[in-house]
């Protein structure tokens, strides 16, 4: 059974507009990626696509987070490579080699995605080719935050990796538009442990270390940002590409933020 699913609706735009490729993409060619998609609806654990299925879209999360990877052949373990929430783009890679998906995309919980049909904007940019490097830059993008992580798990603390990650989080992976940066992280810790290739108990101790620093709050399923300055620095050098939006929300000499007394860390 087919998930859901129903035209875009235009107002959606100022939505997508939050997130920096997609705001600097001429007009013409939002107005196609909109006129062209329409919005599926998952259920949690419900897959988008599969690992080897055919690349038919380009795809952006409006509500909820899918989990992205794929598993493990070896001994069946579930590798997971992002959690991807709004205004999130993916899968741009088939739709320009046109090969088999690298991975699998499954709803974590009740989610939306708007999915813009692979063969209707194929058939658009052939009438407008020079929208084709825009396609590219998100590509690109994608290459960045791929270099960066390799890099990271070969040359970086797990306190510097763990904060990167929570960056990428907060920040759409370096794509959010000023004002649209969180400061609420809503990924569970068996995740994280699994991005980084580490126990959940060594996540835990580590996040714990973190909330007696003052730079974040753990919380019931979520984690809040309370120093976010103390946050990029404990991150350290980022490819200057990817922190745009680490710069609007941790100005130099920004003070932390300071907790209600009913909020304090026990």
């Amino acid at each position: 059974m087919k998930p859901r699913s129903e035209p875009t609706p235009t107002n959606l735009l100022p939505a997508l507009q939050t997130h920096r490729w997609f705001a600097s993409c001429p007009a013409p060619f939002q107005e196609a990626l909109i006129a062209r998609s329409r919005l599926v609806y998952l259920q949690a654990g419900e897959s988008l696509f599969s690992r080897g299925g055919p690349p038919e879209a380009l795809c952006c999360v409006i509500a909820g987070a899918l989990k992205l990877g794929s598993v493990n052949p070896a001994d069946g373990g579930q590798r997971l490579t992002l959690y991807v929430e709004p205004y999130h783009w993916f899968g741009e890679i088939a739709l320009i080699d046109q090969l088999p998906r690298s991975q699998d995309a499954v709803a974590d919980i009740a989610s939306t995605v708007l999915v813009v049909s692979r063969p209707l904007i194929e058939a658009w940019l052939d009438l407008h080719p020079q929208y084709w490097r825009d396609l590219a830059r998100l590509a690109c993008s994608k290459l960045r935050l791929m270099l960066t992580a390799l890099e990271d798990n070969a040359s970086l603390s797990l306190e510097q990796q763990l904060a990167r990650r929570l960056l990428f989080s907060v920040t759409n992976f370096g794509q959010a538009t000023q004002g649209a940066a969180r400061r609420h992280v809503r990924l569970p810790q068996a995740y994280l442990a699994r991005m980084l290739g580490v126990s959940r108990q060594t996540i835990n101790k580590q996040l714990r270390a973190m909330e007696r620093e003052r730079v974040l709050v753990l919380r019931y399923a979520e984690i809040e940002i309370i120093d976010m300055a103390a946050l990029v620095a404990m991150a350290g050098t980022i490819d200057p590409a990817l922190m745009q939006s680490f710069e609007v929300m941790a100005p130099a000499g920004a003070p932390p933020a300071v907790l209600p007394a009913s909020d304090q860390p026990r």
